[in-house]
This record gives C-alpha cells, sequence and structure tokens, in this order.
C-alpha cells in the first residue's frame, strides 16, 4: 500500500502539484516586485509570500501542526532562530508562523529564477559573506530592519543539514539581538528532512508532516559577549529539546 501510495503521490506532483506551484511563484513574484514598487513594503513584502507558501504546503498535500503562536505578544520585534533541516523550512516558517518579518538569507537566492528577485524588491536581507565590509553592510541593513519594528528569522547554522541533526550555532543573530536588546525566538522544525533534505533537492516530495514550535522568548538579561553565549547557548537547548528523538544530538555539518 505504502508503494502504491508513494506512485500516487508522484503522479499527483506532476501533473497537479508541482505546475501550480511553479504557476504560483511566478505570480507570487510579480505580484511582490510590482507592489512593493508602489508602496507599503510591508504589506507586499509579507502576504503574498506568506500565501505562497501557505499554497505550496497545501498543494503537496502536506499536514502541519503549530505549536506555541502564544508566546508571541502584538507588536513586538524578534530575532527568530530556527534549525535548518530542509526546503520545506521555507514554506513552513513564511506560511505558518504567523507574523510579519524579514529574512536573513544566503546571497545565491538571488540567482533562484523570479524568487530572487521578488526577495529583493521585498527588502529580505542578504547576507553578504564575500569581505569584511560586505558583512557590516548585512548587519547594519539588518539592524535597521529590527530598530524599524520589524522582525527577523535567521538560520543559525549557516545551511541545511545533511543528516537532520542540528549543526552548531553561529553567533551574528545572537550579537544583534544582544546589541539591539530584542529578545530570541527559538523555533523548531520537524519533517521538513523528512519531505526534502539538501541531498535531495529537485527530487521527489516526501509526503510527511510537518511540525513547528514556537519556544518562550529569551530576554537579555545583559549586554556583551556573556549575553550573547548564554542566550545562543539557550536558544540551541530550547529548539533541540523539540527535535524528533531520530534527530536528536550534534551532527557536524561540513558545509557550515
Amino acid at each position: 500500500m505504502n508503494t502504491v501510495f508513494k506512485y500516487l503521490y508522484r503522479i499527483y506532483q506532476l501533473f497537479v502539484a508541482v505546475p501550480l506551484a511553479l504557476v504560483a511563484t511566478i505570480i507570487t513574484a510579480l505580484t511582490v516586485a510590482a507592489g512593493c514598487s508602489v508602496g507599503n513594503g510591508h504589506f507586499w513584502g509579507y502576504y503574498p509570500g506568506r500565501w505562497w507558501s501557505w499554497l505550496v504546503v497545501r498543494l503537496f498535500l502536506i499536514p502541519v501542526t503549530v505549536e506555541g503562536r502564544e508566546n508571541m505578544e502584538p507588536g513586538q520585534s524578534y530575532v527568530f532562530v530556527s534549525n535548518h533541516q530542509g526546503a520545506f523550512d521555507i514554506f513552513l516558517i513564511y506560511g505558518f508562523l504567523g507574523r510579519n518579518f524579514k529574512w536573513m538569507m544566503k546571497r545565491g537566492i538571488m540567482k533562484i529564477p523570479f524568487v530572487g528577485f521578488a526577495c529583493k524588491a521585498a527588502h529580505h536581507i542578504f547576507v553578504d559573506k564575500r569581505s569584511p565590509a560586505r558583512i557590516k553592510e548585512t548587519y547594519e541593513e539588518a539592524r535597521h530592519t529590527l530598530q524599524s519594528g520589524m522582525s527577523v528569522v535567521v538560520f543559525p547554522e549557516g545551511s541545511r543539514s545533511f543528516t537532520g541533526h542540528m549543526g552548531i550555532f553561529k553567533k551574528g543573530a545572537f550579537t544583534l539581538a544582544d546589541e539591539l536588546q530584542l529578545p530570541v525566538v527559538p523555533l523548531t522544525i520537524n519533517g521538513s528532512f523528512d519531505i526534502m533534505p539538501r541531498t535531495r533537492d529537485w527530487h521527489w516530495v516526501s509526503w510527511h508532516p510537518l511540525r513547528l514550535t514556537i519556544h518562550q522568548p529569551i530576554y537579555p538579561v545583559d549586554k556583551g559577549p556573556r549575553n550573547v553565549q548564554a542566550i545562543m547557548h539557550q536558544s540551541y537547548d530550547s529548539v533541540m529539546s523539540s527535535i524528533e528523538p531520530k534527530y536528536q544530538g550534534f551532527v557536524e555539518n561540513p558545509n557550515q
């Protein structure tokens, strides 16, 4: 029965989910670019992408569970930090977090057709590691975003896991939160690695439920390196605490 379901699901993907998702991607990208050029970037830079992400997940018939939305306060800026299991992390957070934010994302995403120019139009933050000066510019942009009352979402591992396990956290997002004395909200993603890990990019989607856990905000208790380390370790422990047992524990990611 599982084999029959797998092949029926692939036929559905080929003739229904993928074509509709591609059309939705093009329409969303054009809508974002046009809307942001007119004005109200907070709306056009977020809601079309949120609806697109929600639609993609629903097109692939993937059930979603979200826990902990009550932990977020209305009007509060947050630095969200999440584990990075697979490609569907983006759709899960964007479509189901329920909070307007900007992504801090790899510069390479700019090369993805339609998606790249839409992200640029929406003023998402591209992390440019080509030189120390460009890295500084990236974090200046993130500071400006947070100071304007917006939140940001960061994958502090830097890249997707090869195994489903978490790698190390880099301190950039936590330094940013420390400088602005903003709370950090850890997010735990489960299921994305089982749907499409980075080792199977552009392959068939495997059906598997998704779960997003929104943890309690971690507020600064100090300022400086000790606070950065404390928040980073607490965030790591919070994210790890809700990961499925089969992916518990640290595994080094050689591409971080």
